[in-house]
């Protein structure tokens, strides 16, 4: 602690982030990346745009990816909101919409961003416990609050949900602003994107980090009716007017229009996902996952020993020393050659 701290820091628990090694050819399943490289469309646009203009200023409002969005979405551009990362997009969403005199609601298993900007932004939160299964159930959230907050598919857990549910809990919350996060929603689960004109109190989230495979240009968006995008923008522009530089604007605007190389690479994702539980099943408890890694605990074995086993053998998985969950090992899907290395030094480690 230091004397020139403001009061709110010393009670802030920060997000931990993902190991980024310095360690060559480590296999590494930790972050959930995607194993496979951006569109060759977004490299390229990224190199055309790679030259003098890069003096000026970009696009505050993000207007053409802003478009490129809405089209693929059925949506207005007034109706997307663009920011640097889903993260920032969901601070300014904790700050413009999600602070009220009732609580916030959200799962207890779930991303731990949520209670970082819960005690940043000064959110009253309660955490709704998932059930033994690990599943979310939206008749727990039956309950006075003035926002509510369910990532689908949840994280760490992959589980996901039906849009049925998510309808179901829209319209019993008429009142209450509630966000669906959907930084996994491309690798198997139903998006609720198809509901924002329907529901004026619904902002869905997604990221470009995990499916088109641009973690290292921070690109998140947010689609809502236009009050709700009005309100993230007054919080964007009394913060930093320019969060997308030039050359993430260009990259995500071609990544967004390369259907092709986007379906491929999702579709192998979850070819590998699916091969990589049969073979966990073996020997482990694995959850239904919907997005692009799983979430497995052995019966005997604690998910820190498996962490630092793996580790000695080259191999990087994310493991949460957290209640309910301390057993569990989320592994990202790698390549097919990783998660052939992953499964062989399980093995390995099991037969020790």
């Amino acid at each position: 602690m230091s004397q020139y701290w403001s009061p709110i820091v010393s009670k802030l628990r920060p997000y931990v982030a993902g190991e980024q090694p310095r360690i060559a050819n480590m296999v590494k399943l930790n972050t959930n990346e995607n194993p496979y490289g951006p569109s060759p469309k977004a490299l390229a646009a990224i190199r055309e745009a790679a030259d003098d203009r890069l003096r000026l200023y970009p696009d505050p409002s993000a207007t053409e990816l802003r478009e490129t969005i809405a089209a693929r979405f059925g949506l207005t551009v007034e109706e997307v909101f663009v920011g640097n990362g889903s993260d920032e997009v969901l601070a300014h969403a904790f700050q413009a919409l999600l602070n009220h005199e009732r609580p916030l609601l959200y799962p207890d298993v779930t991303y731990a961003f949520y209670s970082t900007y819960s005690l940043l932004y000064g959110v009253e939160a309660i955490e709704v416990p998932v059930d033994d299964g690990f599943q979310i159930r939206l008749a727990d959230y039956d309950r006075p609050c003035g926002a509510i907050i369910i990532p689908n598919p949840n994280a760490p857990t992959g589980i996901g949900l039906p849009l049925t549910g998510i309808e179901a809990l829209l319209a019993a919350h008429p009142d209450a602003v509630v966000v669906i996060d959907e930084a996994y929603i491309d690798f198997g689960g139903e998006s609720a994107a198809g509901l924002v004109s329907t529901y004026p109190n619904l902002l869905v989230i997604q990221t470009l980090s995990k499916s088109r495979s641009l973690a290292g240009l921070r690109i998140g968006f947010a689609l809502g009716q236009r009050p709700l995008i009005e309100a993230l923008e007054r919080v964007k522009d009394s913060f930093n007017s320019y969060p997308l530089d030039r050359l993430a604007q260009l990259a995500a605007t071609a990544a967004i229009k390369d259907e092709a190389w986007f379906e491929t690479g999702r579709r192998n994702i979850i070819a590998s996902r699916e091969s990589l539980v049969r073979e966990l099943e073996l020997d482990f408890e694995v959850l239904p996952s919907q997005a692009n890694f799983v979430f497995a605990r052995h019966q005997s074995r604690s998910g820190a020993a498996f962490q630092a086993a793996l580790r000695e053998r080259g191999i990087l998985v994310r493991h949460f020393a957290k209640p309910r969950i301390s057993d569990f090992l989320r592994i990202s899907i790698g390549t097919d050659e990783e998660c052939a290395r992953l499964v062989s030094a399980l093995n390995e480690i099991l037969a020790a």
